[in-house]
């Protein structure tokens, strides 16, 4: 088993040093203006000694199969006008299947330090981390907190198609300074997602899900130095399209078509942080309501997720920084169903993720992360949280632990 780990790490941070050793931010020029261009990419390791996780064969000698990468552009026009944006790529276990996205892309114009506005594919602004959930040289963590940041529903909330509204003021009588986004648009999610996934167990083949989205973020940078605490709200209304050969009963019928529709369908997020020196530390509530009509609105479903962590982390000397965090997720309308078939634990409608990690700065363009997880429960009903049936056709374990290994680099 070391060895082949070892083979597995040598090779992605073998790929990870020579694509660092030759690619930094280049720019060229359209005319006079000059265009920045900036990338990442991360190739990952996970072995679990119980379920299969995240879509990969993990247990066993482990899983390779967590590679991503993105490409950024962006350009000044004038003082206050600015276009950018992001290509992006991955491969997690049956995920992504490399098709490529993009990822986002904008005109952003901001007249005012309290008024802007960006238009286009935008960066959806919800909680602390899901607009730069991307920068991996900037976080702590080999996978961030999933009860909150689901590394396999990525698609559900990076990103919209429409426009914001924002800015931000410092506050009189020395109370700190504010920050707010409103947005509004619509929401259309990759076929190689986590939830059409899920779908596709049931013999259910989804086309498209999308739909229009609205929402807001406020925070506050507080006189205590170092404090930040805000929140944010997101409504939707998504509905599924596709074709379906389950009918009533779970019996076999000929492929036909399919459709779900949400009747309520939202998202609520409370998030502080502080950083003093060499410490930060980060807490999170979400809370998330779905309320949806399935099987060609025939059945209810209810999804009520509530999922909380706590984080924090200590860069011990320059080159290396040592973190934890607890995960806790519950989806409180799951079916609390055993492995073997009793109604007698909720194992099936809970995690709890104990996260112990270190973070090594080998340069400035490249970083490597190890940690461990220790997690109770395999939520997986009704909605994805990491765990699948298509990859565990046995049952599942009740508990998991996983050992993550990521190397990054960014230039």
């Amino acid at each position: 088993m070391r060895h082949v780990i070892g083979r597995l790490l040598a090779g992605g941070t073998l790929t990870v040093l020579l694509l660092a050793s030759v690619l930094h931010a280049q720019e060229f020029k359209i005319g006079s203006k000059v265009v920045q261009v900036h990338g990442f990419g991360t190739q990952g390791f996970i072995h679990t000694n119980g379920n299969n996780w995240l879509t990969m064969n993990t247990s066993g000698v482990g899983s390779g199969a967590i590679t991503d990468f993105g490409l950024n552009m962006g350009m000044q026009i004038s003082p206050n006008l600015r276009i950018a944006g992001q290509f992006y790529d991955r491969k997690l276990g049956k995920l992504g299947n490399w098709e490529p996205l993009m990822d986002w892309a904008m005109l952003d114009y901001h007249p005012k330090s309290w008024l802007g506005f960006r238009v286009g594919k935008v960066k959806t602004v919800l909680g602390l981390f899901t607009d730069t959930q991307d920068m991996d040289f900037a976080n702590t963590f080999a996978l961030m907190p999933q009860s909150v940041y689901p590394i396999d529903l990525r698609d559900a909330t990076i990103a919209h198609e429409g426009g914001d509204i924002y800015g931000k003021e410092r506050l009189p009588h020395k109370l700190g300074a504010i920050a707010y986004t409103a947005y509004g648009g619509r929401r259309s999610d990759s076929m190689h997602s986590g939830y059409p996934y899920l779908l596709s167990s049931f013999g259910i083949q989804l086309t498209s899900l999308s739909g229009p989205v609205f929402g807001g973020d406020f925070r506050w940078k507080t006189p205590v130095r170092g404090l930040l605490v805000g929140v944010s709200r997101l409504n939707e209304r998504i509905t599924g399209i596709g074709m379906s050969n389950v009918g009533a009963g779970g019996v076999a019928i000929p492929m036909s078509s399919y459709n779900e529709h949400s009747k309520h369908d939202w998202t609520n997020q409370y998030y502080g942080q502080y950083t003093a020196n060499r410490w930060h530390a980060e807490s999170e509530y979400r809370r998330y309501v779905r309320d949806q009509m399935i099987a060609n609105g025939t059945v209810e479903s209810l999804v009520d997720v509530r999922g909380w962590y706590m984080s924090g982390g200590f860069r011990v000397c320059k080159w290396f920084e040592a973190g934890s965090y607890y995960s806790h997720y519950r989806n409180v309308n799951a079916l609390n169903v055993s492995p073997n078939g009793t109604v007698s634990s909720d194992y099936a409608a809970r995690d709890f993720d104990k996260v112990v990690a270190g973070k090594v700065t080998v340069n400035q363009y490249m970083t490597v992360k190890v940690e461990g997880h220790f997690m109770s429960g395999y939520a997986n009903q009704p909605y994805p949280n990491g765990y699948y049936t298509t990859v565990n056709p046995n049952g599942f374990a009740n508990n998991t632990n996983a050992l993550v290994v990521r190397t990054g680099f960014s230039f």
